[in-house]
């Protein structure tokens, strides 16, 4: 069976999805034709069913519901992996809300953890991940929330921590923080989609196994990225949720849903 599978060109991704795509493991009549892309422009072609897989935000997911399954394995959900809401400076409240503030993409779960702490915060700029930083830098923004590898590289460029969004969010749930999601379409039908999961399942379980397999893949789309940023990266993302979300996993889900309800975000 042919499918289109898309996910990003983040270390974790890459990790995750390399063995399956390079006969690493055994994929029966799964074949995929694979696109890299941004998540958030993965989050937008969610939106029109584009992909019969594909990495999608949690906010992303709670609102295509309808059309896609959630996955149960090669999700992006942990603790102390959320986002970090940083500037130039330290900020009142005030100023915050005020913003203007860099938001790497609308549908992103970042934006509704921001959403949840800041409900009042509407001045925003939605700007691609990786220029959050430059934009906070530049002025353009007061401050700006910030996602995957730039945890690792804020503090190099004179930026500041203002709030662990992730933080935050533990310590009002008690739960993982639900950041990437794999989804399937529901047309694929129940027999497809145990298969592309099982699949990968056994492809991050051969990464956890072999991690040096996956090392050049990743370098290629981690080009520009400090070794030692991208495998930070992979063991701050990739944990035992990615092999399965679990039952704490689930309730995150839950109560990420529940608290978006709640403050009008879906």
């Amino acid at each position: 069976m042919q499918l289109t599978l898309g996910f990003s060109p983040c270390p974790n991704d890459t990790f995750i999805f390399h063995a399956m795509l390079h006969g690493l493991v055994p994929s029966g009549d799964l074949h995929f034709n694979t696109v890299i892309e941004d998540v958030e422009t993965l989050n937008e072609w969610a939106f029109d069913e584009r992909l019969d897989v594909t990495k999608a935000s949690f906010h992303t997911y709670l609102k295509v519901r309808d059309a896609y399954t959630l996955l149960d394995s090669g999700a992006a959900l942990g603790f102390g992996c959320g986002p970090l809401l940083i500037a130039r400076t330290q900020l009142s409240h005030a100023e915050i809300i005020n913003g203007p503030i860099a938001i790497p993409g609308e549908n992103t779960t970042a934006h509704m953890l921001f959403r949840l702490k800041y409900p009042d915060a509407s001045n925003k700029k939605f700007v691609l991940f990786s220029d959050v930083e430059q934009a906070v830098i530049d002025g353009r923004a007061v401050a700006g929330v910030i996602i995957h590898e730039n945890r690792f590289t804020y503090a190099s460029k004179g930026l500041v921590e203002i709030l662990d969004l992730g933080a935050y969010w533990e310590s009002e749930t008690g739960t993982p923080i639900p950041l990437g999601a794999i989804l399937a379409k529901k047309s694929l039908g129940t027999e497809q989609t145990l298969k592309i999961e099982r699949l990968i399942k056994s492809s991050v379980e051969h990464a956890f196994l072999h991690p040096e397999d996956s090392l050049s893949f990743t370098k290629k789309y981690a080009s520009e990225m400090d070794p030692d940023v991208m495998l930070k990266h992979i063991k701050t993302y990739v944990n035992d949720f990615s092999i399965s979300l679990q039952d704490s996993g689930m309730a995150a889900v839950r109560e990420l849903e529940f608290r978006a309800k709640r403050a009008g975000i879906i």
